[in-house]
């Protein structure tokens, strides 16, 4: 089993890297392989509707989301790390979740998904909700901890003082881990076609 980190902070040994290692060093005391992927500082293109992913499977630029669009089925489960920009998370990490998610829907059902986040004082509930909207819109079951999964402080050192902060970063590597093991080799539901509507009616 293998468990794919996506570290959206432009710092990759930052707050966010430590809340992320606190997971992953949880998820390998239940023998849990992780895998981090820092997305670095530099901008991450957004989506542009060209819709060719449809025709190829992945998007049409050469980066880091064709990588991992190709890359899927090596992963049971998906975490997404982000500080708190602005009560959102960075731009990096959202163009990067809107390309993988647009045309990934039917691999992505049945992975497990969580939400970290970093921030100094504010801002982390908002944040935390925006990424779990990419996982409950392709039937991702989003794993839970013992508080929502934030983690505070201007510095790694500081956030290594948080110890609610950590603890809850430790237990949502352990209720991932059990969930992992308790469906390892279970069916996925099977899902009826999607249907696709609009609002917009005729006029009479």
């Amino acid at each position: 089993m293998k468990v794919l980190m996506i570290n959206g902070s432009p710092h990759p040994a930052g707050c966010t890297a430590t809340a992320l290692n606190e997971v992953a060093d949880t998820l390998h005391k239940h023998g849990i392989e992780t895998e981090i992927l820092y997305l670095g500082n530099k901008p991450v293109a957004g989506c542009i509707a060209c819709m060719k992913c449809f025709e190829t499977g992945h998007c049409f630029r050469d980066d880091a989301v064709k990588d991992i669009q190709q890359r899927l089925d090596e992963f049971d489960a998906i975490v997404l790390g982000s500080p708190v920009y602005y009560s959102q998370p960075t731009g990096q990490i959202t163009s990067f979740c809107q390309r993988l998610f647009f045309c990934k829907e039917g691999e992505m059902a049945g992975k497990l998904g969580a939400s970290v986040v970093s921030c100094r004082r504010g801002g982390a509930s908002a944040t935390f909700e925006q990424l779990n909207q990419y996982f409950t819109i392709c039937n991702i079951p989003v794993v839970s901890s013992q508080y929502w999964n934030s983690v505070h402080g201007f510095t790694p050192d500081d956030v290594r003082k948080d110890k609610e902060g950590l603890q809850t970063m430790r237990s949502l590597g352990e209720n991932m881990a059990w969930m992992l093991k308790s469906l390892k080799d279970k069916p996925h539901p099977q899902y009826e076609p999607r249907q696709r509507t609009h609002f917009i009616q005729d006029k009479y």
